[in-house]
């Protein structure tokens, strides 16, 4: 990817040195995405799997964040740790960041993938008010600029969840599984085709591409925080993206894609924090390759993690 500069300004000073190059140290917040929940698919491995996560995951069948910049440059070697939790909502991503800034390691590179269960709730009524998903990012970007002054901040779009339901509304086996009370709000009456329940997941919808646009807003707001121009979220959906343990998670496929695709959008660590960069458009045809899961759950069975249009012209630092 080519990044298109076109202002280029100082950037601030870190307390440890120049914002310049790729960071030696990195956390991953957010909920059970970023946590890689049921990535290989395998029932005696339950639960979170965070080798294969999209942003701090070490495996090689993943190529996560950390993994690209680890590749490069080894004195991040160790220093990429995750404080996302299963389950999370953006009511939780405040005390998320507090935890990063707490911690002595002073991290040069934070990535959030935070709200698929603010959309993924057990009703239609109970997902999360767009203006408090807004007040609530605000919130913990506050924390984590005025505690992380030096960290280059990674924001990326919620999945949209829609697409699980298109792809697999037809599998006996997925229904079933989310007919235990799985993400009602989206995928209560799995198999209906009734007008009332096609226009009830086109509201959640809604509500999903809502969110991504207070996250594409506000974080133009902060000069150290980089959105990933709804990658994640306009990412088609296969099959083979989603575990088979569950029928909501990213698979290791699925993880591999969404870090393939937000790696190509977020900082390219040899320019200064600063100025202005033109991001390719996510529906391009040099996109087109990056396939990104919506996989979600609600709560019964398994906790669940994920992720407008951004405007191209994205700040650098």
């Amino acid at each position: 990817m080519v990044l298109a500069l076109t202002v280029l300004l100082p950037g601030p000073q870190k307390a440890s040195g120049s914002p310049t190059g790729p960071p030696d140290s990195m956390d991953g917040l957010g909920d059970s995405i970023t946590r890689a929940m049921d990535a290989d698919g395998i029932p005696a491995h339950f639960g979170d799997q965070l080798q294969y996560s999209w942003s701090t995951g070490d495996s090689g069948a993943v190529q996560s964040h950390y993994y690209h910049i680890r590749h490069s440059y080894s004195p991040i070697t160790g220093h990429n740790d995750n404080d996302a939790v299963s389950g999370a909502k953006m009511v939780d991503l405040n005390g998320q960041a507090q935890t990063a800034v707490a911690d002595e390691v002073g991290y040069e590179y934070v990535t959030i993938l935070m709200g698929a269960n603010d959309v993924c709730t057990s009703t239609e009524g109970t997902m999360t008010a767009v203006e408090t998903y807004r007040t609530q990012f605000r919130q913990a970007m506050d924390t984590l600029t005025t505690g992380l002054p030096q960290a280059r901040i990674f924001v990326a779009s919620i999945p949209d969840i829609y697409q699980l339901w298109v792809i697999l509304h037809d599998n006996p086996t997925a229904v079933a599984v989310w007919n235990y009370g799985i993400c009602q709000s989206l995928l209560a009456n799995p198999t209906s085709h009734d007008q009332a329940d096609q226009d009830r997941r086109d509201r959640v919808r809604q509500r999903n591409i809502d969110f991504n646009t207070v996250l594409s807003e506000e974080c133009t707001t902060y000069s150290q925080c980089r959105f990933d121009n709804n990658v994640v979220f306009d990412g088609a959906l296969e099959v083979s993206d989603v575990s088979t343990l569950d029928y909501f998670h990213p698979s290791i496929t699925g993880q591999k894609k969404i870090a393939s695709g937000t790696w190509e959008v977020t900082y390219d660590f040899h320019l200064p924090v600063g100025g202005v960069a033109e991001l390719p458009d996510a529906s391009d045809s040099s996109n087109a390759g990056y396939v990104v899961v919506a996989v979600l759950a609600g709560a019964a069975l398994v906790a669940l993690g994920g992720g407008g249009w951004f405007a191209r012209r994205r700040r650098l630092g």
